[in-house]
């Protein structure tokens, strides 16, 4: 194969409109092409339009799909209320733990860590989850389209002392399959749109669901965004009691856009074994090497690349059969006499070409199979895990650390890592484990349903009430840990705990009987269990801003009263809910923006003004000092 030296001709023709407005689409909405081709039922589904008509085409559908997809993009009605007793460094950390249906959660994510306008990705380097693998044993979420926040309400007992937290899918249930694929339509769906254009999802499953999952998955991120069906050897013993002793799980890849998949799947780390192959015998001034053949396959070469080489020494090397020389005999001279190519010790071996270890940055492709040295076993997690919690069993089939760091370092050196099918806390433990080893900056966002554990299980014995609390104390443990093998490590070892809970405001719900009581009590529009805190994230929320933004409280004094005034990003974002508010108050504000951090926009609550118009007098005072974007709560 001739060494290449061409420049990359100038295209004659102009561009293509068409092709560059359909790969467009395909960026947009890769669930409307099927085998290439554009469906256009199914664009005008995603317009919002409804279709009647049914023609023949291949298709993957089921009983429920559609109402699956309007779950997608019906707005929640929630928000995250934050809990700083249950965290961790909660005032530096930039990892969070949400406890929640994931479902919701990635509803509220959307303006925080979803696409801008004008650009096609999100915020999220790297997704992974292990989510229920439908084996009749396990739970599908029962998501509703009126109003899923009750429900999850509903389900986790906020309401109701005798609601079921779970519902088993049973393989005699009618819709056992559909069941499942209703569930993670609208949350692969939302999960795709925070991603970032080099981002990258990786799926645990089994072969249940295998084959649902791959075509539910096509659908959503394209088929041509298919990266690999991996496959993790998650045991080396045969297990005897079974028809098929299954090694193996899959864990599905995909990336966010066709056009990134080189920038988003990257080589892994030379390991001890690779690196062992580079030697110097002839101690070469150029460092360590390894030698490769110096042939290639005869169908890939030119006519200068068929000849006879004669070695320095003198001797005649003939080529194999089916084989041709790398390179052509004035190039293969040159590097012979630079000492580039390698004859054996004796200068009699075949003709191999030296391959620099220093003369890249070098790494190894990733393969298919995860092998259980490298990725570990189940049982050897589940072992890991009871070591961490004192010899307690509270997780019975959790995914190892080392499966996680695979799938970072090949998708993900930095940016934020998320599961929102948490489970045990694997990745949050893999993702601080791995900064701590590479001095990596990743970030990790969790979201895990407050999920039973069972009645008479080990973990319940211990005194964890739920699968969330397993995964709580297993970040704070481990992060224990961690610092205690790496001492020097700037890792990020916290985490902020945000709870889904119904939106602060109070929802206008009048009773005909009593209308007066109703309108006097939505005069003031917050509940009144929810603190000043609970708004401020709310805000966050509804503005789009990421929830770990470094926050400062702040004590304003103005008329011999002490407010209290919130600094989000060095004021970015000031955020005052106290009532009473005068404009001295609101000229104490406005006296917080300095040349190096300038307030961009302040947020208070409706009834945080003893008129109105005290409240356009303040507005307007903001705004004579250079602050125009000014809300209320």
């Amino acid at each position: 194969m001739t060494q290449q030296t061409d420049f990359n001709q100038i295209q004659a023709e102009s561009l293509n409109l068409t092709e560059h407005h359909i790969e467009q689409l395909k960026q947009l909405f890769p669930n409307v092409f099927t085998e290439g081709k554009i469906d256009f039922d199914a664009l005008k589904s995603e317009l919002g339009e409804v279709v009647e008509t049914e023609s023949e085409r291949y298709q993957f559908t089921w009983a429920g799909k559609e109402q699956a997809k309007r779950i997608a993009t019906t707005p929640s009605l929630g928000t995250l209320r934050p809990a700083p007793d249950e965290s961790v460094n909660w005032d530096s950390t930039e990892n969070l733990y949400i406890e929640g249906d994931n479902l919701e959660v990635l509803k509220l994510l959307q303006k925080s860590y979803g696409p801008k306008p004008g650009s096609n990705g999100g915020k999220v380097k790297m997704i992974y989850i292990d989510p229920p693998y439908n084996t009749g044993e396990d739970f599908v979420y029962e998501d509703d389209f009126k109003d899923n926040l009750a429900n999850y309400q509903r389900l986790t007992g906020q309401k109701d002392e005798e609601g079921n937290p779970l519902t088993t899918n049973s393989e005699s249930a009618g819709r056992y399959h559909s069941n499942w694929l209703n569930m993670m339509y609208p949350r692969l769906k939302l999960a795709r749109n925070l991603l970032r254009e080099d981002g990258v999802i990786f799926i645990s499953i089994d072969d249940n669901e295998v084959h649902n999952l791959r075509k539910i998955a096509d659908e959503i991120f394209g088929e041509d965004n298919f990266v690999c069906n991996f496959a993790w050897e998650k045991r080396t013993n045969r297990e005897n009691r079974k028809i098929i002793s299954y090694r193996h799980e899959s864990i599905l890849a995909y990336v966010k856009s066709r056009s990134k998949k080189s920038e988003a799947i990257s080589q892994l780390p030379m390991d001890e074994k690779a690196l062992s192959n580079y030697k110097n015998p002839d101690n070469d001034p150029r460092g360590l090497w390894k030698s490769d053949p110096a042939t290639a396959q005869a169908g890939h070469g030119t006519k200068s690349q068929f000849y006879v080489y004669t070695a320095p020494n003198g001797k005649e090397h003939q080529l194999p059969s089916g084989r041709c020389w790398l390179y052509t005999k004035e190039v293969f001279d040159e590097m012979a006499s630079e000492g580039r190519i390698w004859f054996g010790k004796d200068g009699n071996g075949v003709p191999r070409v030296k391959t620099y270890l220093h003369a890249k940055e070098r790494g190894l492709t990733p393969e298919s199979i995860w092998f259980a040295k490298d990725a570990f076993t189940t049982e050897k997690s589940k072992n890991a895990i009871k070591e961490l919690f004192d010899d307690v069993a509270v997780f019975e089939t959790p995914k190892p650390t080392e499966l996680l760091k695979i799938a970072l370092k090949i998708s993900a050196s930095e940016g934020i890592i998320l599961d929102f099918f948490s489970g045990s806390a694997t990745t949050a433990h893999a993702v601080m484990q791995l900064n701590a080893e590479d001095g990596g900056n990743r970030k990790f966002i969790l979201v895990q349903i407050p999920e039973p554990t069972p009645e008479n299980s080990e973990a319940r014995k211990a005194g964890y009430t739920t699968i969330a609390e397993i995964g709580k104390e297993r970040i704070r443990r481990a992060a224990k840990k961690i610092k205690v093998e790496h001492p020097d490590t700037q890792a990020d070892l916290g985490f902020k705990v945000l709870k889904l809970d119904t939106s602060n405001i109070k929802k206008w719900n009048p009773n005909i009987d009593t209308l007066e009581t109703d309108l006097l009590d939505a005069v003031d529009n917050i509940l009144p269990d929810r603190t000043a805190e609970d708004l401020l994230y709310e805000v966050l929320i509804k503005y789009g801003l990421p929830l770990t933004l470094p926050i400062k409280k702040t004590d304003i004094n103005s008329n011999g009263q002490t407010y209290q005034a919130w600094s989000v990003a060095h004021n970015s974002l000031v955020a005052c809910f106290d009532e009473n508010i005068t404009l001295e108050t609101v000229q104490a504000i406005a006296d917080l923006s300095t040349p190096e951090n300038s307030v961009l926009r302040v947020v208070f609550r409706d009834t945080s003004f003893t008129d109105d118009i005290t409240k356009t007098y303040a507005i307007q005072r903001l705004k004579q000092v250079g602050i125009e974007d000014v809300l209320s709560i």
